[in-house]
């Protein structure tokens, strides 16, 4: 990976991120920090994990480039624990990602329970990108058998 792709920045700060097991893995500390106002986002991190012992399960030590230059271990999450993670800090900042969450989950729910909702959210993502006709047609046929 080259650094341009190792990098997301997030309201001009930086998320360190590491292609692991065939997924992105994001650093604990860097996710801290741009969703709290702590000085110390490792302080942060060892009183959420006293906190919420189970967050220590939904983390990899990987090594990342730290401040210094030098690769070292650091906490990391795919995007689905990093989610996780997201609901257990207590910030305003990590509200909209919570509340976008919950409606998330919510919508998911309601296509359980009636199906064509998410035939209908799948046409609208074709739409939205682009696709041809013939592949939303596609789809459509696809869906409905």
């Amino acid at each position: 990976m080259t650094k341009e792709k190792s990098l997301i920045v997030f309201q001009d700060k930086k998320i360190r991120r590491i292609w692991h097991n065939e997924e992105w893995h994001f650093s604990v500390s860097d996710i801290i920090a741009v969703l709290t106002d702590s000085k110390d986002e490792l302080a942060y991190w060892r009183k959420l994990k006293e906190r919420e012992p189970q967050l220590v399960t939904i983390c990899h030590g990987l090594k990342l480039q730290a401040k210094d230059g030098k690769m070292r271990y650091s906490d990391c999450v795919n995007t689905k624990n990093a989610f996780r993670l997201i609901q257990s800090i207590p910030s305003p900042k990590a509200e909209p990602f919570k509340q976008w969450l919950a409606k998330v989950g919510y919508e998911r729910i309601q296509e359980i329970e009636d199906p064509e909702l998410a035939q209908d959210r799948v046409k609208e993502y074709y739409e939205l990108k682009g696709s041809n006709c013939h592949r939303k047609n596609r789809m459509v046929t696809i869906a409905q058998t």
